[in-house]
């Protein structure tokens, strides 16, 4: 049976957790998860090892720890971006554009988010696909709810607010973060034109005037 199944693992100290994270998530990077042993994480976190196993399991659940708590920051700034551009506002595809913008720069900036694409990439196969599946899902729900809203408000038109989320997103900042690095004014006006362009695109498709043309093409 599986060790998580047959021993409580332990809360512990929250700073103790921290080191361990921290150590984990610098091996896992730099070693990858197959090369990092959990003496290896245990030397750098100065814990024992037997604390590790205590306090995550095994080394598995302790990659998805890793991974889950650098997925948090990341979700932490969509959530501020919301609340800073898609709360309040007088023109949808402007703040639209405003939010994407400031969750390009946020994430631009943040070794979290980096860690965190990185890790995704490297690991995939020792992560559980419910997991994954998961961390998607919340990375899109508080766009998602928004998306609802403004349906509901009559700001767009989405029968399917998931996958008018997922077709914005892929419109606009993933389109983004998928592009080749560039020089600092060359990326930062490819940026907002990939940006503008992908609104305008995703307002075309699901702005209200939608409704008014799936009426007319019914009659």
């Amino acid at each position: 049976m599986d060790t998580t199944e047959t021993k409580k693992i332990r809360k512990g100290s929250s700073d103790k957790r921290v080191k361990i994270i921290t150590a984990a998530r610098d091996l896992f990077l730099s070693d990858g998860f197959d090369r990092s042993s959990v003496d290896a994480v245990a030397a750098r976190a100065g814990v024992s090892k037997r604390t590790v196993y205590d306090y995550y399991g095994d080394k598995q659940n302790l990659l998805i720890a890793v991974v889950e708590e650098t997925s948090g920051a990341v979700l932490d700034m969509i959530q501020q971006a919301i609340s800073e551009y898609l709360s309040e506002f007088d023109d949808l595809e402007q703040a639209l554009i405003l939010f994407c913008e400031r969750f390009v720069a946020s994430a631009n900036g943040s070794t979290d988010y980096s860690a965190l694409i990185r890790l995704i990439t490297m690991e995939a196969a020792n992560l559980p696909v419910s997991f994954l599946e998961n961390l998607d899902n919340a990375t899109e729900e508080g766009i998602l709810r928004r998306f609802a809203e403004f349906g509901q408000n009559g700001l767009l038109h989405v029968p399917d607010p998931e996958l008018a989320t997922k077709h914005f997103a892929a419109l606009t900042f993933l389109l983004v973060f998928n592009q080749p690095k560039q020089s600092g004014a060359i990326q930062n006006e490819q940026t907002k034109r990939i940006i503008t362009e992908g609104v305008r695109a995703f307002l075309r498709a699901y702005g209200p005037q939608t409704i008014r043309h799936e009426n007319e093409t019914m009659h």
